[in-house]
């Protein structure tokens, strides 16, 4: 298998503490069969991540949607999730953030299965970061050596624009909200 052939979805959902109660209609809107959901939500305590996992979790099974866990490769394996993103441990399957060259070469190097990169455009969530040229975006999605997603102001109608550089596919927050 090359590192752009995958059975990775398409299509992702960043969770966040931000999202409140809309995280469930968000969920929704995922593509059935190509959507996946990153659990992060970092400001929770861990009874309450671990719950909003589990609910997570039987969603995902039930709509075939990809779970990914964010930071705790316990839960993961307790849920059964396929992917955990930025292992605390080393982890079976897993995916990194990347926001630079060097950060793809870590990537590489680790084996990830999949990166984000990040930002390849302007974003809500981290206002006054500068989005990445799209000549180093290139270079990033060509190093990394897995399929790469493309994350930052990114929803269905600019992902044109950013697979032509080798974006496998995207993630969002807002887009799923809108």
């Amino acid at each position: 298998m090359t590192a752009r052939q995958t059975g990775w979805p398409r299509c992702w959902l960043m969770t966040d503490e931000r999202m409140g109660e809309r995280l469930w209609e968000a969920i929704e809107r995922l593509p059935i069969g190509d959507g996946g959901v990153v659990v992060r939500h970092y400001g929770l305590t861990a009874l309450e991540r671990e719950a909003l996992a589990e609910t997570i979790a039987r969603i995902c099974g039930k709509r075939g949607l990809t779970l990914a866990i964010a930071g705790d490769s316990a839960l993961a394996d307790r849920l059964g999730a396929p992917l955990v993103h930025k292992p605390d441990t080393p982890a079976r399957t897993f995916s990194l953030p990347v926001h630079s060259l060097a950060e793809a070469e870590a990537a590489r190097d680790a084996a990830a299965s999949l990166v984000f990169v990040s930002p390849v455009n302007k974003t809500r969530s981290h206002p006054g970061t500068r989005p990445l040229p799209r000549k180093h975006a290139r270079q990033i999605v060509d190093t990394c050596g897995c399929p790469a997603i493309a994350l930052g102001g990114m929803n269905a109608r600019n992902f044109p624009d950013v697979e032509k550089f080798g974006f496998y596919g995207w993630a969002a927050i807002d887009a799923w909200l809108q």
